[in-house]
C-alpha cells in the first residue's frame, strides 16, 4: 500500500466532482480516492456534509473515513453564482458523483444536456432511491428504503419478529460500489469513443442485485424466501455455533468439508449418516444437525475449536469485533487497518483500501479535510484562476 502523500493508484490523473452528500455519493467518492483519483468534494458553506456530525461516541470520526484522499470546497448551488462555480469545475473534470433527488440538478442548471455541452467527455454518475425514470423516480429514497424494496430487510432476522436491519448502511455502499463500477466501465468506454455518459443506480437495484435466486425461485417454484436467523435454509452446515466461551462461526456446507468435521468431532459415521451425506440431505435436516454440533462446540473452547477447524481445513474463524480485528495477527501483516495521521483526531486507526492492485497500488494518501471549503484557495485559485479578492467577494455573498 502507498505513503501517505504519494499516489501510484490506477486511477491517477482522474478528476472527480463530488457532489452528493451523506452516504452513497461519498462512499463512491472514497471508492474512487483510494485508487488514486483527485477528488474534490463539494459541500454547502456553514455545516458542510452531514457525514461529518455521523457516527458514535462524543467525537464523530465517520468523516474521517469517507472523506480520505479528498478535497474539499465550498459552493452554495442553490444560487447562481454557486452553480455557475461548479460549472467550471466540471469542465475541468472526468467525473461528476451526485446523489440528489432526481430532477435537482436539472433545477439547477447542472443537468447532463447541459454538462455535456461543456464537457463531452464527462461521466456523470446519478445514485437515487429508484434511479432517474419510472413512476417512482421523483419520490425521497434512503438506503433503508431501498434495503426494504429491494427485499433485504423482508429476509434479515428471526422468523418470530418483524424485519431486522445490518448494523451498517448497506444500502448506501452497495449502491456506492455499484455505482464506482459504473464509472470504471464508462472510463473503458471513454477511452475509444471520447464521449463521457450518465451512470444510473437505483438504491432498490443495488440492493435487488445480490438477492441471489430469491426472484427466481419465486417465479419458478413459487417460494417466498423467509426470514431464518443466523443459517441460510438448505445450506447445511454453516452457522455460528456456541462454545464454551462464545461464538464461533463453521461453514462445512459441501460433502467432503462436512466429513472431514464429522472426523473433528469425533463422530465420522455421520459423513455416511443419510440424514447428513449429502447437500440436500443436510439441508432438510438442518436444524437437527446444526442442534449436534452445538451441543458438541459447547463442550470446548473458542481456541480448541479453531484448532481442530484448522488441523481439518474447515473453513471456520471467530466472530470478530473491531477489538479482535485490531488484534489479529492477520489483519497486522496485511495490513487490514491502518493509522492515519488525521487533522482533528491525530492518529486514527481505520480499515486500508479494497482491493490490492500489485503494478498500481491504491492507498491513502492525505486525510480527510477538517474545515469545510479548506481548499477553496487552491482548488479555485489554482484549477479556475480566480484571485484573493474575488474569492472574499465570493465569501462574503454567502456563495462559497
Amino acid at each position: 500500500m502507498t505513503q501517505a502523500g504519494t499516489n501510484t493508484g490506477a486511477l491517477k490523473g482522474i478528476r472527480v466532482i463530488e457532489l452528493g452528500q451523506l452516504l452513497a455519493g461519498p462512499f463512491c467518492g472514497q471508492l474512487l480516492g483510494d485508487m488514486g483519483a483527485d477528488v474534490i468534494k463539494v459541500e454547502p458553506p456553514g455545516a458542510g456534509d452531514p457525514m461529518r456530525d455521523w457516527g458514535l461516541g462524543d467525537d464523530k470520526v465517520n468523516w474521517e473515513v469517507i472523506a480520505r484522499n479528498k478535497k474539499s470546497v465550498s459552493a452554495n448551488l442553490r444560487v447562481a453564482e454557486g452553480q455557475d462555480l461548479v460549472r467550471q469545475l466540471l469542465a475541468t473534470a472526468d467525473v461528476m458523483i451526485e446523489n440528489f433527488k432526481p430532477g435537482t440538478l436539472e433545477k439547477w442548471g447542472l443537468g447532463p444536456d447541459v454538462l455535456h455541452a461543456i464537457n463531452p467527455g464527462l461521466i456523470i454518475a446519478r445514485m437515487s432511491g429508484y434511479g432517474q425514470t419510472g413512476p417512482y423516480s421523483d419520490r425521497a429514497g434512503f438506503g433503508g428504503i431501498g434495503e426494504a424494496m429491494g427485499g433485504w430487510r423482508y429476509i434479515v432476522g428471526e422468523p418470530d419478529r418483524p424485519p431486522s436491519r445490518m448494523g451498517i448502511s448497506i444500502g448506501d455502499t452497495l449502491t456506492a460500489t455499484y455505482g464506482c463500477m459504473g464509472i470504471l466501465a464508462a472510463l473503458h468506454s471513454r477511452a475509444s469513443t471520447g464521449k463521457g455518459q450518465v451512470v444510473d443506480t437505483a438504491l432498490y437495484e443495488a440492493v435487488l442485485q445480490v438477492m441471489e435466486s430469491v426472484i427466481p425461485e419465486y417465479d419458478h417454484s413459487g417460494i417466498i424466501r423467509e426470514r431464518s436467523g443466523s443459517f441460510l435454509p438448505g445450506i447445511a452446515p454453516s452457522n455460528v455455533y456456541k462454545c464454551s466461551d462464545g461464538d464461533f462461526m463453521i461453514g462445512a456446507n459441501k460433502d467432503a468439508i462436512f466429513a472431514r468435521l464429522a472426523e473433528a468431532m469425533g463422530q465420522p459415521e455421520l459423513a455416511s449418516d443419510p440424514r447428513y451425506a449429502t447437500h440436500v440431505a443436510r439441508g432438510t435436516n438442518q436444524i437437527e444437525l446444526d442442534a449436534r454440533i452445538n451441543e458438541w462446540t459447547q463442550t470446548l473452547t473458542i481456541d480448541e475449536v479453531d484448532a481442530l477447524m484448522i488441523q481439518h481445513s474447515i473453513p471456520a474463524g471467530k466472530v470478530y469485533r473491531a477489538p479482535e480485528m485490531l488484534a489479529d495477527p492477520h489483519f497486522q501483516a496485511r495490513e487490514a487497518i491502518i493509522e492515519v495521521e488525521t487533522e482533528r483526531f491525530g492518529k486514527l486507526k481505520m480499515q486500508n483500501v479494497v482491493p490490492r492492485l500489485s503494478a498500481t497500488p491504491s492507498g491513502v494518501r492525505s486525510p480527510a479535510p477538517s474545515i469545510v471549503g479548506q481548499h477553496n484557495a487552491e482548488i479555485y485559485g489554482g484549477l479556475l484562476g480566480m484571485d484573493e479578492t474575488q474569492l472574499a467577494e465570493l465569501a462574503a455573498r454567502g456563495v462559497i
